[in-house]
């Protein structure tokens, strides 16, 4: 039992570090959540996630809302929605430090940049898809809608889509990191991810048009940036797999 004690000790140790990390973690959403409680507030916030939309309608034309407290809850959502996105970082940061400890130098070499990175495409990934996607989306759907018909949006329903838009853009974003990541664990080398080009062109647009509205104008805006940061991410591999190489590390195949 006394030579358990050690071992105990330190996976105790481990779980008060996360929950220490989580708590710091927490705290910084709850802090960027209150700020954008102050100022601009949830209804401005709201406003600005629909201007897409509204711009999108003919002038004079708002959003409905179906549910008793749809108009209260749904700005306290997107403020709560837009405070993680931004304390991404702050987030990153604590699960960075709480690992960190057990990493070799090189190991800390590449996981502080891919840490960074990984937030920075992210943000990149819901910007993208807000000013650049939203907007023509909205009025390619705007077009085809019958005149009979009055398109008056329920405020739910659009953060589900916006929501949802937002995180397929922000996820594939991701692709470099992930490039990355598999080739310096060895799982897949550069030369066979470029062999594969033209099968991993096919799923990008593949899981656009899933993950998209049934338009061609969405799953495009998906499918192209997916792919070129598929051909950045082959890019950085190698750079990163150098970078990262530890001493008595036989050199991995790139």
């Amino acid at each position: 039992m006394t030579e358990q004690a050690p071992a105990e000790e330190t996976f105790i140790s481990h779980l008060v570090e996360l929950r220490d990390r989580l708590v710091k973690a927490l705290i910084g959403v709850a802090l960027v959540c209150a700020g954008l409680f102050l100022w601009p507030g949830p209804a401005d916030i709201y406003d600005f996630i629909a201007r897409p939309m509204i711009e999108s309608l003919p002038p004079g034309s708002k959003m409905i809302a179906t549910g008793v407290i749809s108009p209260f809850l749904v700005p306290m959502k997107v403020t709560l929605v837009l405070a993680i996105i931004l304390a991404l970082p702050w987030v990153f940061y604590q699960m960075w430090a709480f690992i960190a400890p057990g990493l070799y130098a090189h190991e800390k070499r590449l996981v502080l940049p891919l840490v960074l990175s990984s937030s920075a495409l992210f943000m990149a990934g819901v910007a993208f898809c807000y000013f650049l996607v939203f907007g023509r989306v909205f009025k390619f759907i705007g077009e085809f809608a019958p005149t009979s018909i009055a398109v008056t949006p329920d405020i739910e329903n659009y953060l589900d889509f916006v929501m949802s838009m937002c995180l397929a853009f922000g996820a594939t974003f991701e692709v470099p990191v992930v490039v990355v990541i598999l080739v310096r664990m060895g799982i897949v080398s550069v030369a066979k991810l470029k062999e594969i080009r033209p099968y991993a062109i096919v799923g990008a647009f593949a899981i656009a048009a899933i993950v998209t509205p049934p338009d061609a104008v969405s799953m495009l805006a998906l499918a192209i940036p997916m792919c070129l940061l598929f051909e950045v991410g082959i890019l950085l591999a190698p750079l990163f797999v150098r970078a990262t190489q530890a001493p008595e590390e036989p050199e991995l195949k790139t």
